[in-house]
């Protein structure tokens, strides 16, 4: 069975899901490669509006396979290090549904996600510093920026791992279930997405990733030319005319 599955619950929702309960779904070269392979093919499929990434009900990802990372050499790891990129930029929303364990580059996966929902079981943390190494697929950036230094810091340096309910006090998660019910949980948000505009979602999305690391003024600008340019699609006129009808819109990615 394949170490990473592909699954299609729902129209417009496309499931991604680590299969290697056996190590904690430890995060591999060739784990790796599937995940890749997955998302830059669903960034171009039109009838994928949303997608799920999770690991199960039991752990979402261990961190990196040490096994597979000891007796590697710098020229290897560099070779590895965009195996990431079609994740970071699938132009698809991307819901994290985390039970157990999101540590090191399980952590660093997570966060790749737009939205997060966590089991009140699950536990982040980035604990590379313990092996001798330190994040090296996001996790001194993408934590910094979404919980802030200092608490970053902590997490960083002390390698320790922070609750689900810690996680969403500090913004790490957006929100905390029960952990029989996160699935179902972000199924729902994915279908609600899914049954929104389709090129309204790809640019919110892009101007918020876009513009959160330049100036507030870039990003307004960023901002206003998206806007402007979903003046012409289909779908704002269906959608204002069905509101003004008082109608359901059926929205067609046009």
């Amino acid at each position: 069975m394949s170490e990473v599955l592909l699954e299609k619950p729902a129209d417009g929702i496309a499931v991604v899901r680590l299969n290697r309960p056996e190590v904690r779904n430890a995060l591999n070269v060739a784990v790796r490669e599937r995940l890749a392979k997955h998302f830059a093919d669903l960034a171009y499929d039109e009838a994928t509006r949303c997608i799920i990434l999770t690991g199960g009900d039991k752990v979402f990802a261990g961190g990196a396979d040490i096994r597979d990372m000891v007796d590697r050499t710098p020229i290897e790891v560099m070779a590895r290090r965009d195996l990431w990129k079609p994740i970071a930029s699938c132009p698809k929303p991307i819901i994290a549904a985390v039970n157990g364990y999101a540590v090191g580059g399980g952590c660093e996966l997570a966060m790749l996600a737009d939205i997060i929902v966590a089991g009140e079981g699950a536990s982040f943390g980035q604990p590379e510093v313990r092996v001798g190494i330190m994040p090296g697929a996001g996790g001194t950036q993408r934590l910094t920026r979404a919980v802030g230094k200092f608490r970053a810091m902590r997490m960083l340096l002390t390698g320790e791992p922070v609750t689900a309910r810690e996680a969403l006090a500090m913004g790490l998660v957006s929100e905390v279930v029960a952990d029989g019910d996160v699935f179902e949980s972000a199924l729902r948000i994915a279908k609600t997405v899914a049954s929104m505009p389709p090129l309204a979602v790809l640019q919110i999305k892009e101007a918020v990733l876009a513009g959160q690391d330049a100036s507030l003024e870039a990003g307004l600008m960023l901002e206003r030319k998206a806007f402007q340019l979903l003046f012409a699609t289909s779908d704002q006129k269906e959608g204002m005319r069905a509101f003004l009808e008082k109608r359901k819109p059926e929205f067609r990615g046009r």
